[in-house]
């Protein structure tokens, strides 16, 4: 379980020791402890919260699915922000739970995982399968564009500049750059007016008032 509230922990930690064939085999609060919890309790899932002091929850499910792939991650988060629980799912994680699920809804989702299938919030689940499908839709116009370099596209039409769309994608700058002038390569534009226009005459970033 990698949450920083120790309240939080303690009340989850309770729930889970009723829950048969489970065991919390560990705890972290930050981002810098989980690699080596990780590395020396070999857990079968992470509980994973978004917001760390000293990181992202996002980065740190992309570093768990690089370099431990038999690792299951759950996201249990206070955030109903659809475009981490995208991002998240996409990324490798096998679930996405907003805090305050029932415990009986957690041991669903910890059963789910572990038998090879993706659970999502009920109150999340249609909004992002929505998001998924539209996203599907319209980058089928620019197949020339990986999943990642189309989501940089899309926060591109819809204005973000780079450093933002680092802080939303919790990616480096110089990953960023890099993407961007890659996707403007691939859609033979030359600058982000040119990319902007472009995306909104296929409907893509275009903010609804």
């Amino acid at each position: 379980m990698v949450d920083d509230h120790p309240i939080f922990r303690l009340g989850l930690a309770v729930s889970l020791q009723d829950i048969e064939d489970v065991a919390l085999v560990g705890e972290a609060a930050s981002a810098s402890d989980v690699p080596d919890i990780v590395r020396d309790l070999h857990p079968d899932v992470v509980l994973l919260d978004l917001h760390l002091p000293d990181g992202s929850g996002l980065e740190l499910n992309r570093w768990l699915a690089r370099e431990q792939p038999d690792i299951r991650v759950i996201v249990l988060t206070m955030s109903e922000d659809h475009h981490a629980a995208v991002s998240a799912i996409r990324d490798g994680a096998r679930g996405f739970l907003v805090k305050g699920a029932d415990p009986s809804r957690v041991e669903h989702a910890l059963r789910t995982v572990i038998a090879g299938d993706v659970v999502l919030d009920h109150d999340i689940a249609g909004v992002i399968t929505g998001l998924t499908q539209l996203r599907r839709s319209q980058s089928s116009a620019f197949p020339q564009l990986s999943p990642r370099e189309f989501e940089i596209f899309e926060l591109v039409a819809r204005g973000l500049d780079n450093p933002s769309i680092a802080r939303e994608l919790v990616l480096s700058p110089k990953t960023v750059r890099n993407n961007v002038s890659n996707v403007f390569a691939k859609i033979n534009v030359t600058d982000r007016a040119q990319a902007i226009v472009l995306a909104h005459q296929h409907g893509i970033g275009i903010v609804e008032s």
